[in-house]
């Protein structure tokens, strides 16, 4: 049976692997994808998904949505994924025409239209999510599955001491989203750089298949290669959308998962977007996350080679 996504994304090099995964997926069926301002502003991740769309071959529409958080001043990750997002590797990221439309009107619709079938999947700063949820606070049930990448709860971030990009621009909206009452499965931080480091053997292998998509996966992550190299000190480039994105499609590419309830800090400067995990029931609230704990590189590296072959 066909299951239909709907992808939110800030269209950069490791979002568009993840989208390639999920497009090249034949038992998927992609009602939209919405864009949301993170690692680029939302203008180029818009470009950005749209090249990404037309490189596979496919047509799902692609809705702009939020340019920056619910109340902070943008923060993006240009100095990890290039000026464009996509590695500063000469591509065509411009001219493309998104569809008509508002990305969060557009959540809202679909969600409504396939109440009890859609599952989302969040790649990026949870803005648009959030913005929904205000909007319209019944989606929420409504969503079969909503699996986002975010977090830290290992307490080891990315862009700050403690906290993973995605949550860490935008904390607010995120604590929005993870109170909304979603059916939610994070994808953490800790989870790709466990799981889904692209050695610099299995880089050889995927450039080496030659296909355009294998090529096009491998060289827009010419930046991320510099600061996993040079900051996170990774033995490859990891990919952190991607292997949500697998197991957003293959649930059993997390090998472990337990129920717990997270929140999110956003009045500390020194924790801000901190995914704290009540690992004890200290606080005796109800698990609101379903969160992976441990995944199989094996599958995803499979998933990811079979999807650009």
């Amino acid at each position: 049976m066909t299951r239909k996504f709907l992808i939110d994304t800030d269209t950069a090099s490791d979002d568009a692997v993840a989208l390639v995964i999920a497009l090249q997926a034949k038992d998927i069926d992609i009602e939209c994808i919405t864009v949301v301002a993170g690692n680029c502003n939302v203008k180029q991740a818009v470009q950005n998904a749209l090249y990404t769309v037309e490189l596979c071959g496919a047509s799902v529409p692609v809705y702009e949505g939020e340019a920056g958080p619910l109340c902070r001043e943008p923060f993006d990750a240009v100095h990890v994924h290039g000026e464009d997002g996509m590695g500063d590797i000469g591509l065509p990221l411009h001219g493309r025409t998104p569809a008509g439309g508002d990305a969060v009107a557009k959540i809202i619709e679909t969600v409504h239209a396939h109440a009890g079938e859609i599952e989302i999947v969040t790649l990026g700063p949870l803005t648009n999510m959030a913005r929904a949820v205000r909007q319209d606070p019944t989606i929420a049930a409504k969503v079969r599955q909503c699996t986002v990448m975010g977090g830290s709860p290992d307490g080891r971030g990315n862009v700050w001491p403690g906290s993973c990009f995605n949550i860490y621009a935008d904390p607010e909206a995120a604590r929005i989203v993870y109170h909304a009452g979603f059916k939610l499965r994070m994808v953490g931080w800790d989870i790709s750089r466990k799981y889904a480091v692209v050695t610099k053997d299995e880089q050889e292998r995927l450039r080496g298949l030659g296909t355009e998509l294998a090529v096009f996966s491998h060289d827009i992550q010419k930046c991320v290669m510099n600061w996993t190299d040079n900051t996170t000190n990774l033995a490859g480039y990891d990919l952190p959308d991607p292997i949500a994105m697998a197991i957003a499609i293959d649930p059993s590419i997390a090998t472990q998962t337990e129920h717990y309830y997270i929140d999110v800090e956003t009045n500390s400067d020194l924790t801000r977007g901190q995914t704290v995990v009540d690992y004890n029931g200290t606080l005796g609230k109800k698990p609101n996350v379903e969160l992976v704990i441990e995944a199989s590189h094996e599958q995803f590296m499979a998933m990811l080679f079979a999807a650009v072959s």
